[in-house]
């Protein structure tokens, strides 16, 4: 961690070797999370369906809470937790309310939304209409995504079929053998991260119908608490695989350059920076 530190300071890559050594536990805890007990048992025996038993365990407890302290809400909140995989799977990964009823608005479920928000089951980000200094704000509090607290939770809820994950899933997720949507998986972990490093949750969506020049989704806004001229939010984008454009970076960072400070992808590669461009590998989310 003391090499990883200095390289993001120096914004120096680690070289080949050290990335993927760190790219490799990174992985690890990916998949195990960072629940005690699961991290406890994979030190203990190796094995990730022990440590996939162990996750299940504590995701039937959420829903046992969920049942006994979640009062008039509880079958809302019941819901929602269910359903974070499959709109975390969607390419836009926004909340959508018409897939709990078809008729749901976000005034009848923000109690829920909350109640989970506060027992730290979830993470939520919200829309934020402009990158100004004050996210707040401009924050728009009915379109929203909700991130798992712990993304080896998220993975064991979103393999929830056939109970247990097989020994085989976790190995082929580990070293990338499995064809699923990994960006689900990586975006949830950088929510996971900025918060517990203290930070709000904040996205920016525009949807053009006259101009699809104008259209244009940014995973994370962050704001840095030096303010200099200019406003200091630095939009992040999530690459979960090793060929991907970033169009809507562009575009944002032309039509707000007098706000912004750094811009960021955090990709699987080591760092690198270029067009105006910050790149860096996963696990130096939590230095931002």
């Amino acid at each position: 961690m003391k090499l990883i530190k200095t390289c993001f300071k120096e914004k120096k890559s680690l070289g080949q070797l050290m990335h993927r050594q760190a790219m490799d536990y990174f992985k690890q805890y990916l998949i195990i999370g960072g629940m005690p007990q699961a991290v406890e048992k994979y030190i203990n025996t190796k094995d990730f369906k022990e440590v996939d038993a162990i996750k299940r365990d504590i995701i039937n407890l959420y829903k046992e809470d969920i049942v006994k302290y979640g009062g008039e809400d509880a079958n809302k909140i019941q819901s929602i937790f269910e359903e974070i995989p499959s709109q975390l799977q969607k390419h836009e990964k926004r909340f959508t309310f018409n897939s709990l009823d078809k008729n749901a608005r976000y005034r009848e479920y923000s109690g829920a939304f909350f109640w989970l928000q506060e027992s730290m089951i979830v993470n939520i980000a919200y829309n934020t209409t402009e990158p100004n200094i004050g996210l707040r704000l401009n924050r728009e509090s009915s379109a929203l995504k909700c991130y798992i607290g712990d993304t080896g939770l998220l993975l064991s809820l979103a393999f929830d079929e056939n109970g247990l994950m097989d020994e085989d899933i976790y190995k082929k997720i580990l070293f990338d053998k499995l064809s699923f949507n990994e960006g689900m998986i990586m975006e949830n972990i950088v929510a996971q991260m900025l918060v517990a490093s203290g930070k709000k949750l904040y996205f920016y969506f525009n949807y053009d119908k006259g101009n699809s020049k104008n259209n244009m989704e940014i995973d994370f806004l962050i704001a840095k608490s030096k303010i200099t001229s200019k406003h200091n939010i630095s939009p992040i984008e999530v690459k979960s695989g090793k060929n991907y454009t970033y169009s809507s970076l562009n575009k944002f960072k032309e039509k707000y350059k007098d706000y912004l400070c750094t811009n960021y992808i955090l990709h699987i590669d080591d760092l690198k920076e270029e067009n105006g461009i910050v790149f860096l590998p996963l696990y130096m989310t939590c230095l931002l």
